[in-house]
């Protein structure tokens, strides 16, 4: 169910200049969140930012109450989010959106993740492994700095990376070599989430090799309900708003797949 109210930010953390994690905690117990859902953040005394901002759940931490958001600090919004304080509040409407597909116990799920892509894929691994599936990490990023949350990620599931300067991992991206050495897995499905042209290689990918494959759209979402059209993609049945009907497509109803 879907709700708007002041959330309590519990902890600030800088993992790198380029992103910032906010802990919230809501007095009461937090919605049913499926991975791959979002919130909408209003920002506050930000005389430039008049829209609210979509943020894809990192994490829900269930013993703590807490809700994770991992935020690359791209414009003057998210700069703003980043200089906030543990003791401030943010006025949040969640959960938005369709989230990945839920696991079966037994499948093997390979999840790949580019940039800041990578956020949600976190509380999918967990979700994932909370129902008895075995989840696989492809974690790409520029270098070994963009690399962030590895030590919770290995504790859901098997981490490879990739970085394109080589600092960490395999050298190039998760495109690359890295899909063909890992499909002798046999994974039942992927699950993909970044920019654009990465999502649209792994689709062509598990297309080839007649995988099933789900992909987390990361288009301009103002209002997250679907009002204002910002958010509209083809699709092979029409256009339509990615925040309603997505942000997770199958890619047999993307046209670039």
């Amino acid at each position: 169910m879907k709700q708007c109210k002041d959330l309590k930010i519990v902890a600030v953390e800088r993992p790198n200049d380029g992103y910032v994690l906010l802990k919230l905690m809501d007095a009461e117990p937090l919605p049913e969140i499926r991975a791959g859902q979002f919130v909408e953040i209003k920002v506050d005394n930000s005389p430039s930012t008049f829209l609210r901002r979509p943020i894809s759940v990192n994490f829900v931490d269930e013993a703590r109450n807490e809700l994770w958001l991992l935020i690359q600090i791209v414009g003057e919004g998210t700069r703003h989010l980043a200089r906030l304080q543990a003791g401030d509040s943010l006025n949040v409407l969640f959960p938005l959106g369709n989230g990945f597909s839920q696991g079966v116990a037994g499948e093997r799920v390979l999840l790949v993740g580019g940039g800041v892509g990578i956020a949600p894929l976190l509380e999918y691994a967990k979700q994932l492994r909370q129902v008895g599936a075995t989840p696989y990490l492809l974690l790409g990023g520029r270098s070994a700095g963009n690399l962030l949350q590895l030590d919770l990620f290995r504790q859901y599931g098997e981490v490879y990376m990739t970085t394109e300067d080589g600092s960490m991992g395999e050298q190039g991206f998760v495109t690359n070599s890295s899909l063909s050495t890992l499909h002798s897995s046999l994974f039942s499905r992927i699950s993909c989430c970044g920019p654009k042209p990465m999502m649209q290689a792994v689709a062509r990918w598990a297309k080839q090799h007649q995988v099933r494959c789900e992909v987390s759209l990361e288009n301009l979402m103002a209002c997250g309900l679907g009002a204002c059209l910002c958010c509209v993609e083809k699709t092979v049945r029409g256009n339509v708003c990615v925040c309603k009907e997505g942000p997770v497509f199958g890619i047999e109803a993307l046209t670039w797949s």
